[in-house]
């Protein structure tokens, strides 16, 4: 499969253009693709945004036609585009989380999700940041992975028992730490406190106190982007 580079140079030749013209109607450097070995989320949005006739599937992962087809729009419920909170965005994030002109200002990106409809919910896409949950298996999630997270609200994990053991990972927002994707390995509803877990095992299990807990998402769908 092409890499991310190879898509890029694939679009810059579909439209007869030079490199660096290209990079100008992007808004990067010039001889931006030199210099990169793999393209960060905030340059491929730019890319979306300039050319919105692009598939954003096709350029993340090299899967489909360079172009959209006249009838797979965003409209097209197997195509479910979310805000993004790349790896650059993560401390405007903790500031601005509830502030929905903030939230408006971020990227998208698109996940294909299975027949049916558009899922209910508060969704958001965090880029990965560390190989906290990297062990080396199947499991892994590895930085730069995209992770698509349903926010869950305060009261099923505040007043209640968190029903943690259905879900794999969570992206945890803390007030102090900044954003985390872990495993929860316990919740102590009386303490208020999670214990969370990475799978990379040279990372030490953890406590956290409720109170310093923003939001939580359980990790519904990981996009792996192909470099």
């Amino acid at each position: 499969m092409s890499s991310i580079i190879d898509r890029i140079r694939q679009i810059i030749d579909s439209k007869g253009i030079s490199e660096r013209k290209f990079c100008e109607e992007i808004g990067v450097s010039n001889g931006f693709l030199g210099k990169v070995k793999s393209v960060g989320s905030d340059n491929l949005m730019k890319i979306v945004d300039r050319y919105p006739e692009i598939s954003p599937e096709w350029l993340l992962t090299g899967k489909g036609e360079m172009l959209k087809n006249a009838s797979a729009t965003s409209s097209n419920p197997n195509i479910f585009e979310v805000k993004l909170v790349s790896q650059y965005a993560y401390a405007g994030y903790l500031n601005g989380y509830g502030d929905a002109e903030y939230l408006g200002t971020l990227p998208t990106v698109p996940f294909v999700l299975p027949d049916g409809p558009t899922p209910k919910g508060s969704y958001l896409a965090f880029e990965v940041k560390g190989e906290s949950m990297n062990d080396g298996t199947v499991d892994s999630i590895v930085e730069h992975d995209l992770a698509l997270g349903r926010l869950i609200q305060p009261h099923l994990y505040c007043d209640s028992k968190l029903h943690y053991k259905r879900w794999n990972s969570f992206v945890i927002v803390t007030k102090n730490d900044g954003i985390v994707i872990k495993q929860i390995i316990n919740h102590d509803v009386e303490n208020k406190t999670i214990t969370i877990h990475s799978l990379n095992p040279e990372y030490e299990d953890n406590t956290i106190h409720l109170t310093d807990v923003a939001q939580i998402f359980n990790v519904v769908q990981l996009l792996r982007k192909t470099k």
